[in-house]
């Protein structure tokens, strides 16, 4: 029995089995068929495909020998100078395995890199040129420093769009016999937000439970509470029904086990589906930001929470 996780098992070993990120693809399946890659800077949020299309390149370039002329270090691990001036010029210096022209480091989550460290790369960078390339995947940019990010080619990924999630959906579900709804493929993509990590996460919770997976099962493996749910909440507390309100708020927080940060980020999504003044949506969003700001700080979150239907009724 295969007990891997499905995130790792499904992770694309080829370009063509890339799903998004068409442009970026296209000009890195070009650099790789000239055998000419150049110092690269991934930028984007998590789970969108920046570690799976370096691993893609160095099976690309080295084939079966990829292990042997690819250096894959997290920097949130590995981040200060001495891993620089000691494992990475190591590496650096050394002759290619095969006929491959140069070796390459990736350093992942490199926005936490120390700024000593980053400074110690610039030199490494330029000094082992010919014989190393460097892949940085970051989720914010700008935590690197300029004269690093001059020295890459710069690649900004973006959140994968629904029919890329659901072209994904569809490849697990067909090699994992999986029965997916409709209003399923839509609960995913709002539960991942583009994340293919957490949709492959969630989907192999699901099917540990039930192979036919339906929005209800998905929900309450995440912890996530239902859309409907939450607008039922809004639609009260804007009719005034305080009382009901909390009521149902209360219901849906402790039955499924979200946090008051949870909830409060559940809210101020559902309130721009809400037909009403977009004035009113402002405000109310501006009280969320305020509500969010209180519970991080330490207040009570049902006490919060509480307050906050109580804002949006005399509003």
């Amino acid at each position: 029995m295969d007990s891997s996780i499905w995130v790792e098992r499904h992770r694309p070993k080829t370009f063509d089995e890339m799903v998004g990120q068409k442009e970026i693809v296209k000009r890195i399946k070009a650099f790789v068929g000239h055998k000419n890659v150049p110092n690269m800077l991934f930028a984007g949020p998590a789970g969108v495909g920046k570690t799976t299309i370096a691993l893609v390149i160095a099976r690309e370039l080295y084939g079966d020998s990829w292990r042997e002329n690819f250096l894959e270090l997290n920097a949130s691990d590995d981040r200060g100078i001495d891993v620089v001036r000691n494992t990475i010029k190591d590496f650096a210096r050394t002759k290619s395995i095969g006929d491959a022209p140069f070796k390459i480091i990736l350093l992942d989550e490199s926005d936490s890199l120390t700024r000593d460290a980053q400074q110690a790369l610039r030199r490494t960078m330029e000094q082992y040129s010919n014989s190393c390339r460097f892949i940085f995947s970051v989720n914010y940019s700008s935590k690197i420093i300029d004269p690093i990010q001059s020295r890459c080619s710069v690649f900004r990924f973006r959140p994968l769009e629904k029919n890329d999630v659901r072209e994904i959906i569809t490849n697990i579900a067909k090699h994992e016999k999986l029965r997916v709804e409709e209003k399923s493929v839509y609960a995913l993509f709002e539960l991942c937000g583009g994340d293919v990590r957490r949709l492959g996460n969630i989907l192999q919770s699901c099917a540990s439970v039930d192979k036919h997976i339906t929005s209800e099962l998905i929900y309450k493996v995440a912890s996530y509470a239902d859309p409907k749910e939450v607008r039922d909440i809004l639609s009260l507390a804007i009719k005034g029904e305080f009382i009901k309100s909390r009521d149902l708020l209360l219901n849906v927080m402790l039955r499924d086990g979200l946090s008051g940060i949870d909830m409060i980020k559940q809210i101020q999504k559902e309130i721009w589906n809400l037909q009403i003044d977009d004035i009113k949506k402002l405000s109310m969003t501006e009280r969320c930001g305020e509500i969010e700001f209180r519970m991080v700080e330490g207040s009570d979150e049902f006490l919060q929470m509480e307050g906050l239907i109580a804002s949006f009724c005399k509003k």
